[in-house]
Parts: C-alpha cells; sequence; structure tokens
C-alpha cells in the first residue's frame, strides 16, 4: 500500500478498502453493486448519520486513522443503540485529498470494521472523493427487533434518571491533549476512541425505558433533549454521580473542577435513559437524578438548580466553548 490515494486512483482506493471488510448475517448484498440490501426482520430501519471533519472532530498528529475509524462508527452506532435498536450496518461517505497516504485511509477502514464488529454490525459500502479536507461521513442502521423504539418524548414525573457509560473522560482526554500530554493513557484513549455500551440500548428498552439518548453533546445537553421533548424538569443530584479520583487528579492540575467535565463533556457515548421508578435495573445503571414536573420552562438543573456554566457540544461554536 505505497503511495498516495491520489495514484492508487478511485476504484483501485475502492477496492483497497472494501478488501479489508467482513461481513455479517443480516448482510444479504455488500459492497460491489449499485446499493448494499441489508435484512430488516422488523420491516423498520432505524436510520441516523453524522460528519467528522479534520480539525474540527479529530487531528492526525492526536488520533491515527484507526482511533478516527473507531470513533466514527461509535458515535453512529451509539445513536442506534439509543433508540432502543441493534445496529447493523454502516455506510461511509469519505472525502480525502489526493496527496493522503493509502495506508490512513486503508487504516481507517479497519477502526470501522472493528468497531462495527464489536456492535455486531458491518460496513456495507459507500462512496469516496476527493477534496481538500479529510471528511468522514457516516450513516448507521439499526434494527427494533419488534419492539417500539425508545425516543426522547417519554420521560414522565416520578420517573428516575440512570446513566451507563463513562461520562467526561473524552472531556478530560481533550484537556490533557490540549495541553501537550498524552497521559493518563485511559482518558486521552476515551477522547481517541470511545466505547459505548451498546448492549445497553436494547437491554434498556426491554427494562421499560421511558426515554433514552446517548451522551455526545454533553450529559446536560442531552438530557435538555429529553426534557424538552417530553415537557417535564430534570434534576440531577451531583452526590449521586461518580468521578474517578484519576479525573479529580487531571482537573486540579489543569484548574478544572471535574464535574464541569461530567456534566458538559460529550463524545463518551454513555447511555442515560429515565426508567419507572419501581424498574429494577441491573447494577451496570446507575440513577443520578430524577423527573419532575416543569416549573416553568422544560429544564435540566443540577441540585434543584440550573446549570449556568458553559459547556456542552455546538457545533456552530467555538472548540474552546466545548469542554
Amino acid at each position: 500500500m505505497k503511495g498516495t490515494v491520489g495514484e492508487l486512483g478511485e476504484f483501485g482506493l475502492i477496492r483497497e478498502l472494501t478488501s479489508r471488510l467482513t461481513t455479517t448475517p443480516a448482510v444479504r448484498l455488500g459492497p460491489g453493486d449499485d446499493a448494499a440490501v441489508v435484512a430488516a426482520p422488523d420491516r423498520r430501519v432505524v436510520a441516523s448519520t453524522d460528519i467528522l471533519l479534520e480539525g474540527r472532530h479529530f487531528r492526525r498528529d492526536w488520533s491515527t486513522a484507526y482511533d478516527v475509524g473507531r470513533k466514527a462508527a461509535a458515535q453512529n452506532l451509539a445513536d442506534i443503540a439509543a433508540m432502543g435498536a441493534v445496529p447493523t450496518a454502516l455506510l461511509l461517505g469519505l472525502v480525502v485529498p489526493a496527496d493522503l497516504p493509502v495506508t490512513w485511509a486503508a487504516e481507517l477502514m479497519d477502526g470501522l470494521r472493528d468497531e462495527c464488529q464489536v456492535a455486531g454490525a458491518a460496513v456495507v459500502g459507500g462512496d469516496v472523493v476527493g477534496g481538500d479536507t479529510i471528511t468522514v461521513s457516516i450513516t448507521a442502521l439499526g434494527d427494533l427487533r419488534n419492539h417500539e423504539p425508545v425516543t426522547r418524548a417519554g420521560a414522565r414525573p416520578g420517573d428516575v434518571v440512570a446513566v451507563t457509560g463513562w461520562l467526561g473522560w473524552s472531556a478530560a482526554g481533550y484537556a490533557v491533549l490540549s495541553r501537550g500530554f498524552r497521559s493518563p493513557r485511559a482518558f486521552v484513549e476515551a477522547h481517541r476512541r470511545p466505547e459505548p455500551p451498546y448492549h445497553a440500548g436494547p437491554a434498556a428498552a426491554g427494562l421499560g425505558a421511558t426515554a433514552m439518548t446517548d451522551v455526545s453533546d454533553g450529559l446536560v445537553a442531552d438530557l435538555g433533549h429529553i426534557a424538552e421533548a417530553s415537557k417535564v424538569r430534570i434534576d440531577l443530584r451531583s452526590g449521586l454521580i461518580d468521578i474517578p479520583s484519576q479525573m479529580s487528579d487531571i482537573g486540579q492540575a489543569v484548574g478544572v473542577d471535574p464535574l464541569q467535565w461530567v456534566l458538559t463533556g460529550g463524545e463518551d457515548h454513555a447511555i442515560v435513559a429515565t426508567f419507572p421508578p419501581d424498574a429494577k435495573l441491573p447494577a451496570r445503571w446507575k440513577v443520578i437524578g430524577e423527573v419532575l414536573n416543569p416549573s416553568a420552562l422544560p429544564q435540566v438543573t443540577v441540585d434543584g438548580a440550573p446549570w449556568t456554566s458553559k459547556g456542552g457540544w455546538d457545533h456552530f461554536g467555538t472548540i474552546e466553548d466545548t469542554y
């Protein structure tokens, strides 16, 4: 795989990328035709799409191509799981400059493939074009398996709020990387390559979740979407939220309250859901708050008060405002 994608050419690059893929029983026809064919036993398809832009969502000096592939797949497959569905397939739209080494594109595909395998899905096709900036566009598909989707609109007063997965780890890793360091490694890797609890989405649906989302833009921001859609107030209890000692150490070193990362740091793709108060939740779910009647406007509060600090991901804000 020596040389650049420009030297290899469009169809040579497609052959190289697709040769690295694996499949699943849900894939009836994979890459190589005008479109893929993916089984949809439920007769409904859950779909989500997202874009990663170099310099905005990833940096090549911070992340390998493999890391970018894992991250790109994870953030889309997590959206499928957050609907209570099982991921089945992923489509890739890739924009790359002609002088990009072929190895970078190949390693990106390896990352996409391996993350799909973790979630039980497969890359089934896509498109590649030339451009000035690396852009990775992903469309993920999923199957509800005869269950109703769990939307953001079902939370009810009296429900509990519970989360499974990491909170604030990616933001802490970003803080470490932005200051030129590479450790603690666990937090840096959480930023480079999130690990969504894919199984938790469909499992939450089976446990009776009334509303659900993944934490992509920040816990307060994402629960804000549930509060607005459900017309409720959600109150988080900071004392119920675990903050690892290493995260506290990082916060002390960089002058940031780690609770800020936990409440507003995105890209961990934890699953947060609301459940009836009598739901019997497995140990992996941590109750961190409750759903209340809205006092005025639907909102998220922390320990009874509005959260006023900056944070939460906004694609049209500045990078510095994100965390």
